[in-house]
């Protein structure tokens, strides 16, 4: 429950938040005002350090994944969590994009056993939109802790549900690897390049 316990410190009214400089490699700590700096902030971190992430920073990652929005609420996102050698070397084996990573996180849908609205193979599709949203969220909360991450879709989806012994009704979508960019772990040149908002929004 890290992200609603009372922090005097941070949750005073008018203070800042801080990001520290393990993203960005500045001398200077970067500060953070709102949401829109964190959005700003977070970019795909591609080559990490080998210091492993602190447990207490992974349980607050998890519990943004745990409070994140789903379809009818049906909450189907199942994270594995791999932090020991052995596992991760077993993803690297599944996976190109795993960047040197000390941590990587399995994200599946569960399929839909519940007597919901969802009808055929909706709760798919909606999954697919909640896991999504669930990997958005994790990512931004380990930006605002200083730890790098990627969203990466690029696996072989059947060797990791044989590797880790995920069931057959969960079906792994995403990784997010997770640590403490390196020297090399910069956003890359396109990383500011967005199109005008009007080529991207209209109204009516």
């Amino acid at each position: 429950m890290h992200d609603i316990e009372p922090d005097n410190k941070n949750q005073k009214r008018g203070t800042k938040m801080k990001l520290t400089d393990k993203i960005y490699k500045k001398k200077n700590t970067q500060e953070i005002e709102n949401f829109t700096d964190l959005v700003k902030a977070r970019y795909s971190a591609r080559s990490m350090s080998e210091r492993k992430v602190e447990k207490e920073k992974l349980d607050q990652i998890l519990e943004v994944a745990r409070l994140s929005p789903t379809a009818c609420n049906l909450q189907r996102q199942r994270l594995k969590v791999v932090t020991s050698k052995e596992g991760i070397q077993k993803l690297r084996d599944c996976t190109p994009c795993h960047f040197k990573a000390s941590t990587i996180i399995i994200l599946s849908i569960e399929e839909d056993t519940k007597d919901s609205a969802m009808k055929g193979d909706d709760w798919y599709k909606f999954g697919l939109i909640d896991i999504g949203i669930v990997a958005e969220h994790m990512a931004l909360k380990a930006t605002e802790l200083g730890i790098g991450s990627t969203i990466v879709g690029m696996m072989d989806a059947d060797k990791v549900r044989e590797m880790f012994a995920i069931p057959v009704t969960e079906h792994p979508v995403l990784l997010l690897p997770l640590g403490y960019p390196d020297e090399k772990g910069k956003p890359c040149i396109l990383h500011a390049s967005r199109l005008p908002i009007d080529d991207t929004v209209t109204w009516a």
